[in-house]
């Protein structure tokens, strides 16, 4: 049994299918196994990315409630949507990470329709009274860093420098092309003053 969020993932009595006697499965082995019924298989790939969505996830919205609603929200359409996965057109993370900001934006249309949500992290809910301190800071400090990139920039360089994701991986979760995406986050930080850019590494790197 997987607990997402509010919800409870039942998860099969049946063992995972081996893939060697000293791997560990990969992504795809078992995204595979979870096409063919094993429940089981979907437990180890939650547990392998749930923290990583949430973190994608919280920081977009900058409210924790909605942050674990939409995680729930990603893995159950994900178990929806396994059938779709094919790990020869992309990598799991990518498309896990692609359904959560479809999520996101399907979150933001709904509670402010009338507002572009072209750049959903720029729009924090006003009713989160459950921010820590520290979270605060950091989401605070990421604004006036990055506040200088465009929406489109800035999810680059998010994706690349927070989350750590490849150049092929981003163009896969956007839907664009590896190399586009490397000029954009070049461009995005030759904008960002030396001294600026050195703030943000440091940030990141040792928050």
């Amino acid at each position: 049994m997987v607990e997402v969020g509010h919800f409870t993932l039942l998860l099969s009595t049946s063992t995972l299918l081996p893939v060697s006697d000293t791997q560990t499965p990969s992504d795809a082995d078992l995204a595979l196994q979870v096409q063919g019924g094993n429940r089981d298989a979907l437990g180890m790939l939650y547990e392998r990315y749930v923290n990583r969505i949430f973190t994608y996830v919280y920081y977009r919205t900058h409210h924790r409630a909605t942050a674990e609603d939409i995680v729930s929200q990603t893995f159950l359409r994900a178990l929806e949507k396994i059938a779709s996965y094919d790990p020869n057109k992309g990598v799991f993370s990518a498309w896990l990470h692609r359904i959560a900001r479809n999520l996101i934006i399907d979150h933001f249309r709904s509670v402010r329709p009338m507002q572009s949500i072209e750049d959903a992290w720029g729009l924090p809910d006003d009713d989160d009274v459950t921010h820590q301190v520290d979270a605060n800071l950091k989401v605070d400090t990421i604004r006036l860093l990055l506040q200088q990139l465009s929406a489109e920039q800035r999810e680059i360089v998010l994706l690349r420098l927070w989350h750590g994701y490849s150049f092929a991986e981003i163009g896969e979760i956007l839907g664009k092309s590896e190399d586009s995406c490397k000029m954009a986050c070049s461009r995005a930080l030759s904008k960002i003053r030396a001294e600026v850019l050195l703030l943000l590494l440091t940030f990141f790197f040792h928050a």
